[in-house]
């Protein structure tokens, strides 16, 4: 059904007399969550203007996650609080179970501001033994995946 819907969308486009249109799929514009718009090579500032023309809750999300990301860039957790304050009055059911994930872990959140530090390390170490459990599961002894383990850490 998406695609069908997609397909019809294009050729409505392609036939209207009205050369203005242009598709321009979600995922480009999810993209920009993550990427200037100058690395989001579908996109240009004047069709991301003529988009937000369009939508305008669109613009408030993107300024939302912009003064998210200079939250986390800034070293300072305060940033992070206002930031939280300032987008609960906006009250849009996505954005604020994402909040609430945040308020939960609020300290741990604060510290990956304030610290370099990061555990990226011993949890890719604890996924890599997750693996090799799971693909020997059942054929064998507790010893041998300890040496299967050990064996491709020195390797």
């Amino acid at each position: 059904m998406y695609t069908t819907r997609k397909r019809r969308l294009i050729q409505e486009t392609h036939e209207s007399e009205n050369d203005n249109y242009k598709f321009i799929e979600r995922k480009n514009l999810i993209k920009l969550l993550y990427k200037p718009i100058n690395k989001v090579k579908e996109l240009s500032p004047g069709i991301l203007n003529r988009v937000i023309d369009e939508y305008p809750v669109l613009s408030s999300i993107y300024t939302i996650f912009q003064k998210f990301k200079e939250a986390l860039f800034s070293k300072n957790p305060e940033t992070l609080n206002n930031w939280i304050k300032e987008v609960k009055l906006l009250n849009i059911l996505d954005i604020n179970s994402f909040i609430n994930g945040i308020e939960n872990d609020i300290e741990g959140v604060e510290n990956s501001i304030i610290y370099e530090y990061s555990n990226g390390l011993a949890e890719g170490k604890v996924n890599k033994i997750k693996v090799i459990k799971r693909i020997m599961y059942g054929r064998c002894k507790f010893e041998t995946l300890r040496n299967t383990v050990l064996s491709l850490e020195n390797s």
